[in-house]
């Protein structure tokens, strides 16, 4: 695959010596209008990569809050088609911050996989997670999108022991994103030093940026991540703004206020390391 906008992403903020912010949002939560608001605000408030949820029954990796947005999302008519209209809307915005849909096969084979690739290379996005799908099925979805010129993000997790690792990071580009813990997003804070621990052993068979994700919700958390892994991912914190509050432009806000407080953490994190 040529360069793409992840690529650049993480080359221009290597040679500043930074790591990225990645945020997660569900598609069409709280509804479609500001879940649009807010796709667009996101780079301006310190996002480097934009993880935007399609909004699934079953999102078996995802903790309660993400659960709760989807189903929300689903009952207001939010479908596959509205996610790929969404990545639209914010291209004729912006052309440089990356978009990497995740979510869960099902909705994309429903959609039919020829189909869904096409729309949504055609719309504008750079990369994929699909949780559910291993890479013994890479025939299936993996190996046609990268044909199409989007990345497949595979995970790994502590669970991921020296004999499995390699085949996952077989066909997989972009990046890996790192579960920092085992369960669902945003329930366990990782402990840093056995992060760190883990990266060292995972970048030993790729050189591959590495996102860290999965139990990081506040800046200070983030900013001790960000002093060693290419990337932090931070979606439920986001997500209980948009939950905890008493309107949808509030939630909005909130969302925002809460990436920029992050993206200053992530920012500062190599410099406050190197002064103390």
């Amino acid at each position: 695959m040529s360069a793409s906008r992840i690529d650049r992403c993480f080359e221009a903020l290597r040679q500043q010596d930074c790591a990225a912010l990645v945020t997660f949002v569900t598609a069409g939560y709280p509804d479609y209008r500001h879940s649009l608001e807010i796709l667009k605000g996101l780079p301006e408030a310190g996002a480097d990569i934009i993880e935007l949820g399609m909004p699934f029954t079953d999102p078996m990796a995802d903790g309660v809050p993400i659960q709760l947005a989807s189903q929300r999302a689903l009952a207001g008519g939010h479908n596959t088609t509205k996610t790929l209209q969404m990545v639209r809307e914010f291209r004729e915005h912006n052309q440089h911050t990356p978009i990497v849909l995740m979510g869960y096969y099902n909705p994309i084979y429903c959609y039919g996989v020829e189909r869904f690739l096409n729309d949504a290379a055609a719309s504008g996005v750079d990369g994929m997670i699909v949780v559910d799908l291993p890479p013994e099925h890479d025939d299936e979805l993996c190996v046609p999108a990268r044909e199409a010129g989007i990345h497949f993000i595979r995970l790994a997790t502590p669970t991921t022991d020296a004999a499995r690792l390699p085949g996952v990071l077989v066909n997989t580009s972009g990046f890996l994103y790192y579960v920092s813990s085992t369960g669902v997003t945003g329930s366990v804070a990782p402990t840093a030093e056995k992060v760190e621990k883990e990266l060292a052993r995972i970048r030993q068979h790729t050189n591959l940026p590495v996102a860290v994700g999965f139990g990081i919700r506040t800046a200070p958390q983030a900013e001790r991540i960000a002093r060693f892994a290419d990337a932090v991912v931070v979606g439920s914190a986001l997500v209980e703004c948009i939950a905890n509050a008493d309107t949808e432009a509030q939630g909005r806000d909130d969302v925002l206020s809460l990436t920029q407080e992050l993206s200053v953490a992530v920012r500062e994190a190599r410099t406050t390391l190197n002064v103390s």
